[in-house]
């Protein structure tokens, strides 16, 4: 599926949401929130793949469901592998279980065979992904410690066996299709208003002669910088790699009163982005403002942005995450599940 700029929403927490009870609404009507979604102007859905959570959600099973509720749609489809039973982001990256003790050789094999198997699976279901991510956030490298490339870790041995690594899950893509239906590759970091990390990681890449279609940055403007610093970011890296960017992962907040007496992660006012209130009008105005700079990339490098879990709204008190909901006044919807009018910057932008 081809389109010409990506509004897309990362779903993965949907099921869960609505196993446990939890459900969206339209003008008070009780809707499939991907209708929703695609009614408001998304376009794209994502999804993480954990390879064997502890709990019966973002596993292989799930995710095929998933796939086919996004494809019936007619949504785009990404695709996230984390390469780990739970999250994989710069601060962990833990391996799968069942890869410990392997010898490196073994891991490099187990990463390809996975990659492909589930591919496989996925093209015999009809659902095919119209992108993959080999890995989540890796800017500190992936599945630890073998491919970890931070602090003592960073060093041209480590780089390399890294490198073996994504080469392995992007041959994993490949063997599982054709020329007829090969998959864009992305690689995912987080530093999304970092320019000299943002560098530092995909000069690596250009160095190891990794062959990938496309550059994903997150961009939370609390953690990553102000809006000028990720323009200024994604108009240097089109210019030097010459390839597509999405930002792959975004938020803002519509409130900061929590539904709940649990805290929030973005829950300090220091935080607000200038002239960009926590309200639904500033979430909204803010997500515009982003696509706009995303769209002002040269040669239309500029391919679009996901917005993070906008649906995870606080249906029950104790997820499969291990924590309580910390992100509800980052969703595009009420705490009750209702469609707030932020969601609309998609159908706007």
């Amino acid at each position: 599926m081809t389109i010409t700029f990506i509004k897309g929403a990362d779903i993965s927490f949907v099921d869960e949401i609505e196993q446990e009870g939890g459900a969206f609404y339209e003008n008070g009507k009780k809707r499939d929130v991907l209708d929703i979604l695609k009614d408001s102007g998304v376009n794209a859905a994502r999804l993480r793949i954990w390879n064997n959570p502890e709990f019966d959600y973002c596993n292989p099973k799930k995710t095929l469901m998933m796939a086919k509720r996004i494809k019936d749609k007619g949504l785009h489809f990404l695709l996230d592998f984390h390469y780990s039973d739970y999250w994989a982001d710069p601060g962990k990256q833990h391996m799968p279980k069942a890869w410990v003790g392997l010898s490196f050789e073994e891991l490099v094999a187990a990463v390809e065979e996975f990659t492909a198997s589930f591919i496989s699976e996925l093209k015999e279901q009809g659902t095919l992904p119209d992108m993959v991510q080999v890995g989540n956030e890796i800017t500190n490298g992936m599945i630890w410690d073998a491919g970890k490339v931070d602090g003592e870790y960073n060093t041209p041995k480590q780089w390399e066996k890294l490198g073996q690594l994504i080469a392995a899950g992007i041959r994993g893509v490949q063997a599982a299709t054709s020329d007829e239906d090969s998959i864009p590759i992305m690689i995912h970091i987080d530093r999304g208003g970092d320019n000299e990390a943002s560098r530092f990681f995909y000069d690596k890449l250009s160095s190891l002669r990794i062959d990938y279609d496309i550059i994903g940055l997150s961009y939370y403007s609390w953690w990553h910088g102000t809006l000028e610093e990720v323009s200024d970011n994604i108009h240097d890296l089109a210019q030097r790699y010459k390839k597509p960017i999405i930002v792959v992962e975004v938020a803002y907040p519509w409130t900061m009163t929590p539904p709940d007496d649990k805290p929030l992660i973005f829950h300090t006012e220091d935080w607000v982005h200038p002239g960009f209130p926590p309200t639904v009008d500033g979430q909204k105005q803010w997500l515009l403002e982003l696509m706009k700079r995303i769209r002002e990339l040269p040669d239309q490098l500029g391919m679009g942005l996901y917005y993070w879990e906008p649906c995870w709204i606080p249906s029950k008190p104790n997820w499969s995450v291990g924590h309580e909901n910390n992100w509800s006044n980052l969703t595009l919807f009420d705490y009750k599940g209702n469609k707030l009018d932020s969601l609309d910057a998609f159908r706007e932008g």
